[in-house]
């Protein structure tokens, strides 16, 4: 099986990396395992969002891309509902 062109250890890998990349630009403390699922989780999310408007791309260099910038709209979306949810 693969992922967006990947196996599913490198997504896993590639998945930590965009985690890890994203959770450093957003200035979050969020660790290891939720970066891997940050990083894997917006990068399909992205991809299907991508895909139906009809841009698809594999491999491991858009699959980082496309993993960090999921994983950083993700962060973004768990402050927007964490904010509204202290007040």
């Amino acid at each position: 099986m693969d992922v967006n062109g990947v196996g599913w250890i490198a997504a896993i890998i590639i998945g930590g990396l965009a985690g890890w990349l994203a959770e450093q630009f957003m200035k979050s403390d969020m660790g290891l395992l939720m970066n891997i699922i940050l990083g894997i989780v917006g990068a399909v999310v992205l991809n299907a969002i991508l895909a139906a408007i009809g841009m698809a791309y594999s491999g491991w260099i858009a699959y980082l891309i496309i993993g960090f910038i999921g994983a950083c709209l993700l962060i973004a979306v768990f402050r927007m509902f964490r904010g509204r949810s202290a007040r």
